[in-house]
């Protein structure tokens, strides 16, 4: 690596928290927190990265309370007895000097009823519209009350999030779960307030963060997580040009959003054709907010390939630091670098470059 890592190693501020460095840890989901509690090793598995220079960290999805939030009972809950260990969590990461978020989460029709391991099988999944796919119907859409409830519980979940010491909250909104099956027209065919233009499938998200904002008031971090692609289709898009990104981020921003992530695959791939901005930079310049960037950082090959037994190799990162030099973004978040290895951070602000550590999927299987 050829460029001064000295911009991603400066501190940044927002509603009223203060990093040291713009390196986030991505959120990325473990399953192995056994009955939805998040146990001793899962507190020594976020320690590990605070002790290790990571500026935020965001944890894995955590399920709200809601009974078909979840779509396998190893992942963490984020209500009832999972909430003493998240506070243990909090603890060990706090005493480490770190700071961190819960990313709250529900599945949506991402939840299969009939796989092994999902919790309350006797019940269909919730979505907008019951399909599991564009054209896919496998059970009713979500009534109104439905809807209420999933808001009541995400402003729940905040709430407590706030009172057990979490630094702030990040919202998952992206992939094709709820949030963004919601947001997504492939699936969401309602014809309430909740579906039809831009403007109603995006209700849910807005009503979700205006909820939050009531529980926990102005002055708490709250994250939005959005993408353009989706676990059903990697091809989908919510806004194809600049004007209807602006037209989709306006009434979340206003509905109180402090920061968004901007999920993609892959970081420097240009998001509309004219411009060498990524989705985190036109997000930036559109709203004026606070924007993380994400997508194979640190490494050659993307998350996908992970799951399918790929091992990706440690790159540099002069192109992501010449776009933050810029300004393009604000923060950083790293993904499977980071799970591969506690210290990526720590390494990289001392230059040890050649230490860095390839990703192999075997990493998957354990809280290294």
């Amino acid at each position: 690596m050829s460029r001064s890592v000295k911009a991603l190693f400066a501190p940044f501020t927002f509603n009223g928290l203060t990093l040291p460095n713009r390196i986030v840890m991505a959120p990325m989901t473990r399953s192995k927190s056994p009955g939805g509690v998040p146990g001793a090793d899962v507190a020594a598995y976020y320690r590990r990265r605070a002790e290790n220079e990571v500026g935020l960290i965001v944890t894995e999805g955590t399920t709200i309370d809601h009974p078909v939030s979840s779509m396998d009972v190893n992942i963490p809950n984020f209500f009832g007895p999972s909430l003493d260990g998240w506070k243990n969590v909090v603890s060990e990461v706090h005493e480490a000097g770190g700071k961190i978020m819960p990313q709250l989460w529900h599945v949506g029709m991402a939840r299969n009823p009939s796989a092994p391991n999902a919790p309350h099988p006797e019940l269909p999944s919730a979505g907008p519209s019951g399909m599991v796919a564009p054209g896919k119907k496998v059970s009713e859409p979500m009534t109104r009350a439905d809807v209420q409830a999933v808001i009541d519980a995400f402003a729940r979940g905040a709430a407590d999030a706030r009172k057990i010491g979490f630094d702030g909250v990040e919202i998952h909104g992206a992939h094709g779960y709820l949030i963004d099956q919601f947001f997504w027209a492939g699936l969401n065919e309602r014809t309430d307030e909740f579906g039809g233009d831009m403007l109603g499938r995006e209700q849910l998200g807005v009503r979700v963060i205006e909820a939050i904002r009531r529980e926990v008031g102005h002055d708490y971090p709250v994250i939005l997580r959005f993408s353009q692609w989706k676990q059903q289709d990697y091809t989908a898009r919510l806004a194809t040009t600049p004007e209807e990104l602006g037209a989709f981020l306006k009434p979340l921003s206003d509905a109180g959003v402090d920061v968004f992530h901007c999920s993609t695959r892959r970081f420097w791939e240009p998001e509309f054709e004219g411009s060498s901005l990524n989705l985190a930079g036109w997000t930036k310049k559109l709203t004026g907010k606070p924007t993380i960037t994400v997508g194979s950082v640190g490494l050659s090959g993307e998350f996908i390939g992970s799951f399918m037994g790929e091992s990706s190799n440690a790159t540099g990162i002069d192109d992501l630091l010449e776009r933050l030099d810029q300004e393009e973004f604000d923060l950083v978040a790293v993904g499977r670098a980071l799970l591969v290895d506690p210290a990526w951070a720590r390494k990289i602000h001392e230059g040890r470059f050649d230490e860095l550590e390839s990703f192999k999927p075997e990493a998957l299987a354990t809280l290294s």
